[in-house]
């Protein structure tokens, strides 16, 4: 009597490193399912609604300009402050909501997880584009903004600054969100690191303050290892009135790369265990 045979089928990425961009497209609906449910739920049962993605930024370009543009005279190369600091927060919200949201993503989607395969890959990506449209709705306050304190705004660069500096911005929280993503599934430790590391980041970006107000250049050599610097600065160029240090640009977006490659690399190295783990 020939002997019975078990036959198992592993399901599993088509590469355990890269993007897999195929994989991602071919899996393009959950984008669109996982990004409009957590929008839905982040604002779920609040009388505000949207509104909070316009007032969060608001209520802080207010706060920072009464108490450092008015009290310190905080310098803000050439413009008005609030138009100053509301151009770097609206960047920098978008950083934070979306590493904080990134980090957490595979703890709260363990159940989904468990179950299904997809690439993992869309859930850190999805809690990004989060904030992308709370982004999109600050832009109602902003354009205003720009049109009140009418600072000159060089319409060809800012055609393809603001794309850029988005983009980057995007690119400069998919790296670390990715990586904290996958720590906080071995290491739930970091459930706690990742607010306090978003507060002491927001000290070292050039979103309240230039860096040019920083006397010593090895520091602003060290505050440009921030991702974030060529992102803020590459989104105010059209209507700053002083260019950025190209060689503080360079090593910012050196770093980006540098934390995008690291970040995507470690999450697809430890995805197969996070069904396991989560």
């Amino acid at each position: 009597m020939e002997s019975q045979r078990e036959y198992f089928l592993e399901i599993k990425p088509k590469n355990s490193f890269g993007l897999n961009l195929d994989e991602l497209i071919e899996h393009r609906e959950l984008f669109y399912f996982f990004t409009w449910r957590d929008i839905k739920v982040k604002y779920k049962q609040t009388m505000l609604g949207f509104l909070w993605a316009v007032l969060q930024p608001l209520l802080l370009t207010a706060l920072f300009t009464l108490l450092l543009g008015r009290n310190l005279n905080i310098p803000s190369e050439g413009i008005d402050y609030p138009v100053f600091a509301f151009s770097g927060l609206m960047l920098w919200l978008i950083f934070s909501s979306g590493i904080t949201n990134a980090g957490q993503s595979m703890i709260t989607q363990a159940a989904v997880i468990r179950k299904i395969y997809f690439p993992r890959l869309i859930i850190p990506l999805s809690s990004i584009l989060v904030s992308l449209f709370d982004f999109l709705m600050s832009l109602v306050v902003f354009i205003p903004l720009l049109i009140y304190y009418q600072p000159e705004v060089e319409l060809m660069r800012a055609l393809w600054c603001w794309p850029s500096g988005v983009l980057l911005t995007i690119l400069a929280t998919l790296g670390p969100g990715c990586l904290l993503a996958a720590l906080n599934v071995k290491f739930r430790d970091f459930r706690y690191v990742i607010p306090f590391l978003v507060q002491v980041l927001l000290f070292v970006t050039p979103v309240i303050y230039p860096v040019s107000m920083i006397g010593q250049r090895w520091i602003q050599e060290i505050m440009a290892l921030n991702p974030m610097y060529a992102a803020v600065a590459v989104f105010r160029l059209p209507f700053a009135a002083t260019e950025p240090d190209a060689t503080l640009l360079i090593i910012s977006l050196v770093s980006n790369v540098i934390f995008l490659v690291a970040g995507i690399a470690y999450f697809r190295k430890v995805e197969s265990f996070f069904a396991d783990l989560a």
